[in-house]
């Protein structure tokens, strides 16, 4: 999208002034955007609407130039959506293509829409309103994939599963409240794009070139009518500002980092060797040679996605970050990136949301899991500090030997004899087996936000209020 210092004739290649030759092939190839700015269709005509429409209660314009440009712009809109319209590469970007079509609809009146604007605040415009459509809609998923996870977290409050560190069992959770670490998540992500749509809530239209304009303009009427909280202070700032698409692909990078981990997760989940969880086979692929194998081919690409995502932020990053004030030719290269960066986030949110619904939950193997690796030493240390009186640290030496003497044993801390335990620490009694058990370690986990069913299901309740 071209910088309005250059004019805007009606002549096919849509240059005047000093330009007459016109630009040559290479010139036309770098400098068209109506292979990818066609997406913002809807939203330019939306803003044209509105501009008439204001200029005409202004008198800047008259009513019936108003209602001609009105009726051509929507004649427009019903062309491109039925798939009759032709765009040309010629024109440059999405603007000329539809104020072309509107010279030929409706003749000089077509003429009186620019008053008063740039496609500097134009393209501020469209683009702004289709990121906050596109905020939007994520906003939307993510409160559905929340959703999904807590139908899964109110399932299974009290399955037990094994926590990990470094990818080394911990200590017993339960899965519900493994879910509900990523409803955390992902309600974090949808706190961030509800912030980005305050923050972005500014129309652009009429800062003009970067200076403003001289015509009795109302940029509040114009911002009311399509939907923002009020009209940007600055006009430099504003055909400048792409701030709203930065933080809009920063969201998704974010966003895509949570459903890479989950999908990792679901992948190692997957695997016989742990087969805590199943995939159906819409969301799984099997093996051209290998026909024992199904892969989790759904949760491979959701965490390949976010690779691009991330590629688009550092891409749009990098082409801002030496840009003088105000509109230069490079932000033409904003628009790719975050529409190949919304399509993948759109995919991977509604891939997991599926996946997550649809999968089977192994509770027998997650349980069996939970009891490996000596997942209640911590139960036994806390046991000495109540039970023995003994300090932190010192129960933890004395958990330690236990260990080491259950793996010496080849049995689990709940399998040694109480002479055994006796004999590494005469205080304890045979009552220490009420907490050695997995059940028991979870169930004991009461504090605010920990992995007792009990407090995950109070925080399966807070999330179901506010989502």
């Amino acid at each position: 999208m071209a910088d309005d210092t250059t004019d805007t004739k009606s002549s096919n290649q849509m240059w005047g002034g000093r330009f007459a030759s016109g630009p040559d092939a290479i010139m036309e190839e770098i400098n068209a955007s109506i292979g990818f700015d066609k997406k913002l269709f809807a939203q330019d005509i939306r803003g044209s609407i509105a501009h008439a429409t204001m200029l005409a209660h202004q008198g800047i314009i008259s009513a019936d130039d108003k209602d001609k440009i009105v009726h051509g712009l929507n004649t427009i809109l019903s062309e491109i959506e039925s798939g009759n319209f032709e765009f040309s590469r010629q024109l440059e970007d999405i603007h000329m293509n539809v104020e072309a079509r509107l010279a030929t609809l409706i003749g000089p009146a077509a003429g009186r829409l620019h008053t008063a604007r740039s496609r500097n605040d134009q393209v501020a415009l469209d683009f702004r309103l289709w990121v906050k459509e596109e905020l939007q809609k994520t906003e939307q998923m993510l409160t559905g994939l929340i959703a999904a996870f807590l139908d899964r977290a109110e399932e299974h409050a009290e399955s037990v599963m094994p926590g990990f560190t470094h990818l080394q069992t911990a200590q017993p959770v339960t899965f519900g409240h493994h879910c509900m670490a990523y409803v955390e998540m992902f309600g974090r992500d949808r706190a961030r794009v509800r912030h980005a749509i305050e923050h972005l809530d500014e129309s652009p239209i009429g800062a003009a070139a970067l200076a403003g304009t001289g015509y009795p303009i109302d940029r509040h009427m114009t911002a009311k009518a399509l939907g923002f909280r009020e009209p940007t202070r600055n006009s430099i700032d504003t055909v400048s500002d792409r701030d709203f698409a930065i933080e809009f692909l920063s969201i998704a990078a974010i966003a895509g980092m949570h459903l890479s981990r989950l999908a990792e997760e679901i992948v190692i989940w997957s695997t016989p060797q742990f087969g805590f969880v199943r995939l159906s086979d819409a969301f799984s692929t099997g093996s051209s040679i290998m026909p024992q194998k199904k892969n989790p081919d759904a949760a491979e690409l959701v965490r390949a996605k976010t690779g691009r995502i991330n590629g688009s932020l550092v891409a749009l990053l990098t082409i801002m970050k030496g840009l003088p004030l105000a509109y230069s030719k490079d932000m033409q290269e904003d628009k790719e990136q975050v529409f190949d960066a919304a399509e993948s986030l759109e995919l991977a949110i509604a891939a997991m949301t599926g996946m997550v619904r649809d999968m089977t939950v192994n509770t027998a193997r997650m349980k069996a899991a939970a009891g490996s690796g000596y997942s209640t030493a911590t139960d036994l240390a806390d046991w000495l500090v109540r039970e023995a009186s003994l300090p932190f640290r010192d129960a933890h030496h004395v958990t330690g030997r236990a260990v080491a003497l259950a793996e010496s044993k080849g049995c689990d801390l709940a399998e040694l004899p109480l002479s055994d335990l006796q004999a590494i620490h005469a205080d304890i009694t045979d009552k220490v087996y009420d907490v050695l058990t997995v059940e028991a370690s979870v169930a004991s986990r009461k504090s605010f936000g920990g992995t007792a069913p009990s407090e995950v299901r109070r925080q399966i309740a807070f999330w179901r209020a506010r989502n």
